[in-house]
């Protein structure tokens, strides 16, 4: 026997839900997810190709007599975007849960749980529209496999059932933001010219790409503080440059900060310093 795939498993599911087909025929174990928690409550940040860890805890009740073992069934939490029948797009967790009994009865056992997504976006984020908040479910799947040929006979048998609405999550392209203060040293009263660049992650092409028309703060810390203060603000440009200048007074750093958007996570620049004379 194969066993389970819980990915593997839900994209077979939603796969059939796009055809019409009568209602599952077989029974639907009466499943409860509650207290779902994703990130710790935290907007969700990817970026081009580093795959990220996402934490998941929730509780989960179910009959006392359904035994899921993750080899030829599973439980877990996904998210998903769109409608919970039609969903754009689902992201489930990457492996077996770790779950612990906290409470019984005679027909029912309560667990709390643990997942991880391991989210991939070379794989799991296809397009700008996964940049958004994404509906928080549970599933349930389970596969009876047989793929012995020997006899001329194969079979698979599987049944998939879902619960929307949980919670909700934000996730946002990651940002990057340079500097580069210049001349370099530069006499006390003269011009500093402050470049950078604003870019954010495409999940289309893999790349970071330029975030234009969006406001960064240029800010200073000088030698010797640890206290970083706002000088202006600056708008990025067609290409996500940054350009400004200020009147170089005494040694410290610049830096870049941009503050976020609904779909863009915030990100600050590293330091650059100035020697003034």
């Amino acid at each position: 026997m194969r066993k389970l795939a819980i990915g593997a498993a839900v994209t077979g599911a939603l796969a059939l839900s796009a055809l019409a087909v009568p209602a599952a025929q077989a029974a639907t174990p009466d499943l409860v997810f509650a207290d779902v928690t994703v990130n710790n409550g935290k907007a969700i940040t990817v970026g081009t190709s580093k795959e990220v860890e996402v934490p998941v805890t929730y509780t989960l009740t179910r009959p006392s007599d359904l035994t899921i073992d993750y080899k030829n069934n599973a439980a877990g939490v996904m998210i998903y975007r769109g409608r919970l029948a039609t969903s754009e797009n689902v992201i489930e967790g990457s492996s077996s849960p770790t779950c612990t009994t906290t409470a019984t009865t005679d027909t029912t056992v309560t667990e709390s749980c643990s997942d991880t997504f391991s989210i991939d976006p070379e794989y799991d984020l296809f397009e700008a529209a996964d940049a958004t908040t994404w509906t928080v479910g549970g599933f349930y799947g389970q596969i009876n496999a047989d793929d012995d040929d020997s006899d001329d006979h194969i079979s698979l048998e599987y049944g998939y059932a879902a619960w929307g609405n949980k919670g909700s999550v934000q996730l946002k392209r990651a940002a990057k933001v340079t500097v580069n203060a210049s001349p370099e040293p530069v006499k006390k009263g003269r011009t500093i010219t402050v470049t950078g660049k604003l870019s954010r992650a495409n999940w289309e092409t893999g790349s970071y790409s330029a975030y234009t028309s969006q406001k960064a703060t240029l800010q200073f810390r000088a030698k010797g503080s640890d206290t970083y203060s706002t000088v202006k603000t600056v708008t990025s440009s067609s290409t996500g440059a940054l350009k400004t200048t200020v009147t170089a007074s005494k040694d410290g750093y610049y830096r870049y900060v941009f503050a976020g958007t609904t779909t863009t996570a915030s990100a600050k620049a590293t330091g650059d310093y100035i020697d003034v004379q």
